[in-house]
């Protein structure tokens, strides 16, 4: 008799999981973040399966952002699902989500938050996330109309600090397969379905009319795009941290200075990486400085005329003065 293997989706969940520990050492705790959506339930049922057999403690952690009613009930149900799934302990988070950067940036802080919170608490070595393809997807059309740069297009990365992201590869319709084959009641959160959050609509309008105008191909082919542009922005961010080091003659009492004629020398995206990274070093906060901060800045170096200083976030000043780029908070005289 031929033996029968899991289901397809199963097995894929599994096996991306499996690739994403495989660096671990046995004994290594690793967390499943899970909100109990069909993605994240799919990703605790996964770990549940590969960490014992990788020698791995596992644990499924979930946030209440206190945001719906019913939200603390929601999440001690997943949690309580822990046990179930293979999982050895489990983390509710309680958070309260502020108001900055709006509701859907507010939300994701607030979780990171909890999230990094529970790791250093408890002493995991890695938290999973359950993004997939399609969330990538999702990302690199959000990251195209902030017209942000290619930083932006290059979307979630598959391994950032402790987090991962094992699924980014899979479509959304694998996870949702895999926790039906294993008779998993995923919860679909009313968010989802807000058609006041902009994540909510590049999901459900934006990318299906670009599907059925240019094909199914398009999620992957956006996810590709996010892979490739993370691989250059990692390169030229290498190229600009090497030149940032050559243009920088000093670093004193908060006034940090670079030399014109070594910037005048870089490519334009290079010599831009080098002025953002002096702007945040110097006092400016990273959040708040724009591309347009940066090409002010610029304009220093590249169209020079006598201009004044330019003002930056953080009360920050940047002045050209005798061949010398000069970044400072207090006045400069």
């Amino acid at each position: 008799m031929a033996l029968v293997g899991p289901h397809p989706a199963v097995a894929d969940v599994r096996r991306a999981v499996r690739e994403a520990v495989a660096d671990l050492d046995p004994g290594d705790l690793v967390l499943a973040a899970c909100s109990g959506g069909a993605d994240s339930l799919a990703l605790a049922a996964a770990l549940g399966f590969v960490a014992p057999r990788a020698g791995l403690r596992s644990g499924l952690v979930t946030v209440d952002h206190q945001l719906q009613e019913g939200s603390e009930e929601r999440a001690e149900r997943v949690a309580g699902m822990a046990a179930g799934l293979g999982l050895g302990l489990a983390e509710v988070c309680t958070v309260t989500v502020g108001t900055a950067g709006g509701p859907e940036a507010a939300a994701r802080e607030a979780r990171y938050a909890a999230l990094a919170e529970t790791a250093d608490r408890i002493g995991a070595r890695a938290v999973l996330l359950g993004h997939t393809r399609d969330d990538q997807a999702e990302t690199v059309l959000l990251g195209l109309a902030r017209g942000s740069g290619p930083r932006s297009l290059s979307g979630m990365a598959a391994v950032s600090g402790r987090y991962r992201r094992p699924f980014l590869e899979l479509p959304r319709r694998t996870t949702e397969d895999a926790c039906r084959a294993l008779a998993l009641s995923p919860w679909d959160d009313p968010h989802n379905e807000d058609p006041r959050y902009t994540r909510v609509r590049v999901r459900r309008r934006i990318l299906p009319v670009l599907v059925d105008e240019l094909g199914p191909g398009i999620p992957e082919a956006l996810a590709r795009t996010a892979r490739l542009a993370r691989e250059d922005a990692d390169a030229l961010d290498q190229w600009a941290d090497s030149a940032y080091q050559d243009c920088a003659l000093s670093d004193i009492d908060g006034r940090l200075s670079l030399a014109v004629t070594a910037l005048e020398g870089l490519p334009d995206a290079v010599r831009r990486r080098v002025l953002r990274r002096a702007a945040i070093a110097a006092g400016a906060p990273s959040g708040a400085l724009s591309a347009t901060h940066v090409l002010a800045v610029d304009r220093l170096v590249t169209h020079w005329r006598g201009q004044k200083a330019v003002d930056l976030p953080g009360g920050l000043s940047a002045v050209r003065r005798y061949g010398t780029l000069i970044l400072a908070i207090s006045p400069i005289a």
